[in-house]
């Protein structure tokens, strides 16, 4: 088995993490790996970074997890949040370990921030095994209608009791249209989901 060592990444790393984002989700030739990846450079060159970890094997960076800004809207107040996004792991490192220790990661980085969930949209079998749990058992409505209520998840960290409501992303995420799925995307995974 490689060894893969997790670790802060810094601009030194800035170009091959975008590489990997790319590869990672423009399985195909889609486009959407650069849609993910003029996201992410976006948000790192912006306010709402809050950390970023990379997997990397021999010197290679192989993998990367974000973690940035949002906020829950709850009744009382604004309260300051995490999401987790992108996770990205290079194709050819896949089904290896490397996105479940990013995400140990993203959620160690998390709790060190002080704040009090770390929410994401993406697969429940997946994350789910990894510590993250439906938002909606927590109170959250997702930022858009378009993501689908298995989809959006949570990990708890210091909530309490009053801290419920919708989640709200920065408008980086709306510029990029990176909130939610449109169909067909939408459509498939609703239906692979059993909510068509």
């Amino acid at each position: 088995m490689v060894a893969v060592e997790i670790r802060p990444a810094g601009p030194a790393v800035a170009d091959a993490v975008l590489q990997v984002v790319r590869a990672a989700f423009g399985a195909g030739g889609s486009a959407h790996g650069d849609q993910v990846a003029d996201l992410w450079a976006e948000v790192r060159a912006g306010e709402h970074l809050l950390a970023e970890r990379v997997a990397v094997v021999d010197g290679e960076v192989v993998g990367h997890v974000g973690v940035s800004h949002c906020w829950i809207d709850a009744r009382r107040e604004l309260v300051a949040a995490c999401m987790l996004s992108p996770l990205s792991t290079a194709p050819a490192h896949q089904g290896r370990g490397t996105g479940t220790a990013l995400v140990a990661a993203a959620i160690e980085a998390a709790r060190g921030l002080g704040r009090p969930a770390m929410f994401l949209e993406g697969s429940p079998s997946f994350y789910g095994a990894r510590g993250f749990e439906p938002a909606a058992a927590h109170g959250f409505e997702a930022p858009s209608r378009r993501v689908p209520a298995p989809a959006f998840q949570v990990v708890p960290l210091a909530l309490e009791g009053w801290m419920t409501g919708r989640v709200v992303y920065p408008e980086v995420w709306w510029r990029h249209d990176s909130t939610g799925l449109r169909d067909p995307d939408l459509a498939e995974v609703e239906a692979a989901l059993g909510l068509s």
